[in-house]
């Protein structure tokens, strides 16, 4: 059994996204011959939401090793708030005490909380210890150069200089790249020809049936954040104007059908929940602005404030129907479309045409899966959704063989090839 050392700063019962990959291939790894432990940063130095149910998807028989972090409030003040700086000190002496005492074949970062990955160059000079990144986003990326200030991210000029010059240590020695998307497996590639050979593969987040039936036992304990006798659709996850391209079509397709039938469509209401990532109650909303200038406010919530994992899937289970939009930087791949599927609700989904989430969508059979960017005839597209919504004439049937390629347990299996891949090159 080959063992691998996981570097997941966020880790149950935070709820962060980018520890669900983790977190749903925990069960499945000693299938594939590897027996995995974890080191994460200890709750108490982090300000992200928990969520206690995480717990119970955790095998009992996984080895998680808990590291500290600096006080926040302390080093806010030099700009340096990020966990991933502030526990790095911390997470450099705990794994050298690991690596010193124990055997590990491999060392895996998967976490979006990118400078960490620098100590893998670190460890594989002083260890001899091959790692493999999970590029779950892009890390340094120009993306936002072009945009105006208000879509930057926070603190962007000092974490843009960082990535910038802390990628290129972490990519020089590393042994394999997974990611979400292949567009950002070839962007790395491409800036950095000494990797051009390694192991590399796009893999997703997969479903994770468990969390259903978690969701499903303590469906009770959530408060319903949907209105009674109303055709509910909603949409958890991100905001931001990014999005707006291909929620205008959702909304200028409700308009006409609003003014051309009232009584029928003012049933309707819209939901969109987490949009921010900002602290409980300071988000700003970026979807309901949009929704005013369509004159749709009275049909559209937007709620800021980002809810626990499985009050998601509880709320999810809850709607009539679900709305997945897709950013305008084609790369984008959402990594929640696969707990909406599993709900079995009718779903619209609107991409940009170059997102690979779209091909994803359509194999599997979702009926109701757009470009925004296409040659379609978008707003007789949504408009046969909302019909189908009002009527109860959803007909969900998706391609089962299709949809197991993205279960949680096959994804662990690709990831497992992908180390065994890196492990047979370096020999």
């Amino acid at each position: 059994m080959k063992k691998l050392l996981i570097i997941s700063p966020y880790f149950p019962p935070v709820n962060a996204a980018d520890m669900q990959r983790v977190r749903m291939s925990l069960p499945y790894f000693k299938e594939f011959g590897w027996q995995a432990e974890v080191v994460r940063v200890d709750e108490e130095y982090t300000d992200m939401p928990t969520d206690i149910l995480l717990n119970e998807s955790i095998p009992a028989d996984i080895k998680i090793h808990c590291v500290k972090a600096f006080d926040k409030a302390r080093t806010s003040r030099l700009g340096l708030g990020s966990i991933a700086l502030r526990s790095l000190w911390f997470y450099l002496k705990r794994v050298n005490q690991l690596l010193k005492t124990e055997k590990f074949d491999l060392i895996y970062f998967s976490t979006t909380q990118f400078p960490v990955c620098v100590l893998g160059a670190y460890w594989k000079k002083r260890f001899d210890v091959p790692y493999v990144i999970d590029m779950q986003d892009p890390w340094h990326s120009e993306y936002y150069r072009d945009k105006p200030k208000e879509q930057q991210p926070p603190k962007y000029w000092f974490s843009y200089r960082l990535n910038k010059y802390t990628e290129p240590i972490a990519m020089k020695h590393v042994g394999g790249l997974i990611s979400v998307s292949e567009a950002y497996i070839n962007d790395l590639k491409e800036r950095y020809p000494q990797i051009k050979n390694i192991p590399a593969d796009t893999i997703t987040f997969g479903s994770f049936l468990p969390d259903m039936q978690i969701a499903d036992r303590h469906k009770n304990q959530f408060t319903n954040l949907l209105s009674a006798g109303f055709k509910n659709i909603v949409y958890i996850g991100r905001g931001g104007k990014d999005m707006h391209s291909a929620i205008c079509p959702l909304f200028e397709a409700f308009k006409s059908l609003l003014n051309q039938e009232p009584s029928f469509y003012n049933k309707f209401r819209f939901y969109f929940i987490g949009t921010s990532y900002a602290p409980k109650g300071k988000g700003q909303p970026t979807i309901l602005p949009l929704a005013e200038k369509y004159g749709l406010a009275g049909y559209v919530t937007e709620n800021t404030d980002r809810i626990s994992h499985f009050h998601t899937l509880v709320t999810l289970q809850q709607a009539d129907a679900l709305f997945i939009p897709g950013s305008d930087d084609p790369k984008y791949t959402a990594s929640k479309i696969y707990p909406y599927l599993l709900t079995k609700k009718p779903l619209l989904a609107i991409f940009n045409a170059n997102s690979p989430a779209i091909k994803t969508l359509i194999d599997i059979g979702v009926k109701h899966a757009y470009t925004y960017n296409g040659t379609m005839n978008l707003k007789n597209s949504i408009t046969g959704f909302f019909k189908d919504v009002l009527t109860g004439n959803s007909n969900i049937a998706y391609n089962d063989q299709e949809l197991k390629k993205y279960s949680a347990y096959s994804l662990t299996q690709e990831q497992c090839e992908l180390f065994n891949q890196v492990l047979t090159d370096r020999n």
